[in-house]
């Protein structure tokens, strides 16, 4: 019952915090953005802890234990995309004046068309994001109270809606910048005991990668299909391009001053991620020689302390760890659930106040759903397919609509059913089809290496010169001026009304 006192702790103090962030939303900017005004040390901590996800927390370290030493490339395609957000979109991204990537699709390319199209993206990228968080919730919950797992599913989605609901944005970011924390000294705080306490012969074991030349292999091999370096490049397509097509972590860029401050923000999380992922590996490692085949390897950090110290002190570190790992679930959950409210209301539907808070109870409800059964599917797997699809779609789309004038909306159109279309496809085929381990079996399983590349292809062979419209240089334009940018009197950007979100003093460094 430790780790549910734990977990209550967590929530209690997140709803504090929440109702104390809570500012009266009253608007579209209010509930989305925060109204551009939260600082930069704030959200960087915001998205550091939406970033680190349940993924992070207990995936990674049963696929160390599972997949060997190579499974840590993971960590650092997580982190690396922050590397190509921070060079690529986030001051541009800023500059836009979007509130979401449907809104910055029509702004770019002038089509209602294309933003509704992507409002259909999102939800699925969303929901494939959001189903590993609840399952994560519901097999913490399950291991330290013995609440079933629906029960936890059911209970953790109402209370991230309840939540999300009222504050929107600022609240979330508050509460998101606290996890950060809580999740940080609650996973590295347990493990510095643990590597302490295990004792000479366990850390010499841990690090003692001889005794497994296989397990050692500093390359990661899926399910043992003998290519480990197109898995692991595929595994680094999907991780390092894919952070810079997710939805919410694109959104939260419009939640500050200007450009510069997004790029602040944007480099201050490469630092506070690096920081983190530290500690993951650790759990994998003490869980090779502790907990070397755990029945679910999504609990290898939940079952490492009781394995090294058992009794009263194993139960308080498997307390806090589950705290941790709860914390991770309600602070990704936050960013995912409003991001999929920005594309159920305000991008397909057209987003008043009351329809954005509709659609976070509609995504929890979808997410909650779709849950239910994926409770033997393993966490990074999903997570793996979010990404896979989101560098197949937006980071496509972003990159060419940013940094290419020629991108026009029948090519971005076609780029994205492609990019989607394969990317879904194939992940569905390595599920249903029985395929033996090989190279067919890693590019289905990890399609980015050869979705990505398509859908650039692909955008770019349909996007006709011809077709290109005048204003298009001046839209592509307005993303890179520092400073005060005027459309000029002719109107021939498309979505005038976005004018009025893009800041009229803009950092001019």
């Amino acid at each position: 019952m430790l780790g549910l006192a734990a977990i209550s702790l967590v929530l209690a103090a997140s709803v504090v915090i929440g109702v104390w962030g809570v500012r009266a939303a009253r608007s579209t900017p209010d509930f989305l953005v925060a109204s551009r005004s939260i600082v930069p040390g704030w959200n960087a901590l915001a998205i550091a802890g939406e970033y680190v996800s349940a993924a992070s927390v207990l995936g990674l370290a049963g696929l160390l234990v599972k997949n060997g030493v190579g499974a840590m490339w993971y960590a650092v395609g997580f982190t690396a995309g922050y590397v190509l957000v921070a060079a690529l979109a986030a001051g541009p991204m800023r500059r836009s004046g979007a509130y979401t990537v449907p809104d910055f699709a029509e702004y770019r390319l002038g089509s209602p068309r294309i933003r509704r199209m992507c409002g259909l993206v999102v939800l699925v990228i969303m929901l494939l994001y959001l189903l590993p968080q609840f399952k994560a919730a519901g097999v913490v919950l399950e291991l330290v109270s013995g609440i079933p797992y629906w029960v936890g599913v059911v209970g953790a989605g109402l209370v991230v809606s309840s939540t999300i609901a009222v504050g929107g944005m600022r609240s979330a970011t508050y509460v998101q910048a606290f996890h950060y924390l809580v999740k940080l000294a609650f996973i590295a705080g347990p493990a510095v005991f643990l590597i302490a306490l295990a004792g000479p012969e366990r850390r010499d074991a841990a690090l003692d990668l001889s005794a497994d030349p296989d397990w050692s292999r500093p390359l990661l091999d899926l399910d043992g299909s003998g290519h480990p370096i197109l898995a692991t490049v595929s595994v680094l397509v999907a991780t390092t391009l894919g952070a810079m097509g997710l939805p919410h972590v694109v959104m939260r860029f419009h939640t500050v001053a200007g450009a510069r401050a997004a790029r602040r923000v944007a480099v201050s999380v490469i630092v506070l991620l690096s920081l983190f992922y530290l500690w993951p590996v650790v759990y994998g490692l003490l869980g090779r020689v502790a907990t070397p085949t755990p029945e679910e390897t999504d609990v290898v950090p939940l079952l490492v302390p009781g394995a090294i110290v058992p009794g009263t002190a194993g139960a308080v570190l498997t307390a806090l760890v589950a705290a941790g790992a709860f914390a991770a679930f309600l602070s990704t959950s936050s960013g995912l659930l409003l991001a999929l409210a920005g594309g159920l209301s305000h991008d397909l539907f057209g987003g008043s106040l009351s329809r954005l808070r509709l659609g976070v109870v509609v995504g929890t409800a979808l997410a909650v759903a779709l849950s239910l059964p994926a409770a033997d599917v393993d966490i990074n797997v999903l997570v793996g397919w979010a990404f896979a699809v989101a560098a197949s779609t937006f980071c496509p789309l972003l990159t060419l609509g940013i940094w290419w004038r020629g991108l026009t909306a029948t090519g971005a159109t076609a780029g994205l059913l492609v990019g989607a279309g394969t990317s879904t496809g194939a992940a569905l085929a390595s599920v249903v089809i029985e395929l033996e381990p090989g190279t067919v079996a890693v590019l289905l399983a990890q399609p980015a290496l050869w979705t990505v590349p398509l859908a650039f292809l692909v955008m770019i062979a349909a996007s006709r010169p011809g077709s290109v419209p005048e204003w298009a240089s001046e839209a592509v334009l307005r993303l890179h001026v520092p400073g005060r940018y005027s459309t000029g009197d002719s109107g021939a950007i498309p979505r005038a009304r976005l004018d009025n979100r893009v800041d009229a003093t803009d950092e001019t460094g």
